[in-house]
């Protein structure tokens, strides 16, 4: 049985993120959950100060890939750091956007971390996935203009706390769900679709796979989702679920062409039994 160690890589890009998102939460308790915007602008300006100071010694300490790791651990970790304080400290129309910041950076890092874990052979910075794609950054702005244009002219849409706690439950379900299918997959999973057939490469249909065929997949899609509704952005709701449904039927499509000419009968057996799991998506038929 393989046994997982984490490699070097990820042991930096710990380092990264927790130097910039553990000592402000840290250093913020003793003044949690006061509900003062002084005492967000006073936080934030002093986390900023942190987070230059930080980046400019791992910059004069370090170099190379380990420096393209940790800068953007550390960037992450500030993220998350500063959405912990608009969470804390933020006016109440706010709050939500500091949970969904927490997310996204939690999100981005585990991408690194997970496959630093499970196929570390194919790990490199564009791991994180900051640089998904186009589309991808336009959708992320997109929510935060309406996020901000909503709070501004309509707050009362953002301060019904139901709606997040129900939104943070579904990004954390999807979340937790894309990293057990990285970690089952293990040397199986890239985040690029594979069009030639590795000696790694193996059919794995055990444990999240027994239940779903896509569920890393299914974790990303409802992880999208997931953050509309904790941001309360009816219209992003709308286009981010439209949007990651073409966007994975189309991918399942052309993922599952490959795996039949992988894995032939095996794979076609699997698909009979094993939904795709995102709702009508069924993936690519045929007839052995």
């Amino acid at each position: 049985m393989h046994q997982r160690t984490l490699c070097h890589e990820g042991w930096i890009s710990i380092y990264g993120f927790l130097s910039t998102a553990g000592p402000p939460i840290i250093f913020s308790s003793y003044d949690m959950f006061s509900d003062n915007e002084n005492a967000f602008w006073n936080q934030f300006q002093w986390l900023t100060i942190f987070y230059f100071v930080v980046n400019s010694i791992l910059r004069l300490r370090t170099s190379g890939n380990d420096y393209q790791i940790l800068w953007r651990a550390a960037l992450l970790g500030f993220v998350f750091s500063t959405g912990f304080y608009v969470m804390l400290y933020a006016s109440t129309q706010f709050k939500a956007f500091g949970i969904y910041g927490m997310f996204l950076a939690v999100f981005h890092y585990s991408e690194y971390l997970g496959i630093a874990f499970s196929n570390p052979s194919t790990l490199s910075v564009d791991s994180f996935i900051l640089n998904h794609s186009l589309h991808y950054h336009i959708a992320a702005v997109s929510s935060w203009i309406e996020f901000g244009l909503e709070s501004y002219f309509f707050p009362q849409m953002k301060e019904f706390s139901i709606i997040w706690i129900i939104g943070a439950l579904i990004c954390f379900s999807g979340e937790v769900l894309r990293k057990a299918a990285m970690i089952t997959a293990s040397q199986s999973f890239t985040h690029v679709v594979q069009f030639e057939k590795a000696q790694t490469h193996r059919l794995v249909t055990n444990g999240v796979f027994s239940l779903v065929r896509h569920p890393s997949y299914l974790g990303w899609f409802m992880w999208s989702i997931g953050t509309q509704l904790i941001l309360a952005n009816p219209v992003c709701i709308v286009i981010y679920a439209v949007a990651s449904w073409k966007f994975f039927n189309d991918r399942i499509f052309m993922e599952e062409i490959t795996l039949l000419n992988f894995f032939g009968e095996e794979y076609y057996q699997y698909q009979q039994k094993v939904p795709t799991g995102l709702p009508f998506i069924k993936g690519y038929k045929t007839d052995l």
